[in-house]
């Protein structure tokens, strides 16, 4: 039970109900609410921060420009900052380029997937991987760094 006159009144800021009326602050969000419990946004999993339109890490990918040439690339990203070689631009189906993957594994020594036709190399290993596919009769080119 409220007395009379105990609210503020609109003069001082107030609103009938005695909390001081505010505008909302863009670097503020609601983690909670009584109703839902802990409020969560979607979340990007790589680096576990709120998602704001970034692009998925197979997006930044680099694209074969389809001209003949096997591009090796130094990339970082979708790695956790550990660097990588990427290997654009080989023909062949999914198979072949599987087969081609593991020849080159098992002569570096070192990790490896394949994402779409794209190879993806564990570490720096551009100077090694030129000589093992102009070995196999591949046109390579350094790229990206």
């Amino acid at each position: 039970m409220t007395v009379a006159g105990s609210a503020g009144s609109a003069a001082d800021g107030r609103d009938k109900v005695g909390v001081m009326a505010t505008t909302p602050d863009p670097n503020s969000r609601l983690v909670y609410s009584s109703d839902g419990g802990r409020v969560r946004l979607p979340t990007d999993t790589a680096t576990r921060r709120p998602s704001a339109g970034r692009t998925a890490a197979a997006d930044s990918l680099p694209v074969d420009p389809g001209d003949g040439w096997v591009r090796l690339h130094r990339g970082k990203s979708a790695r956790g900052g550990k660097p990588g070689t990427l290997v654009v631009g080989l023909a062949g189906t999914e198979a072949e380029l599987d087969a081609v993957l593991k020849r080159c594994k098992q002569r570096i020594g070192a990790g490896g997937t394949r994402q779409g036709r794209v190879l993806v190399i564990q570490g720096e290993h551009r100077e090694k991987l030129r000589a093992l596919l102009e070995a196999e009769g591949h046109r390579v080119k350094l790229a990206g760094g």
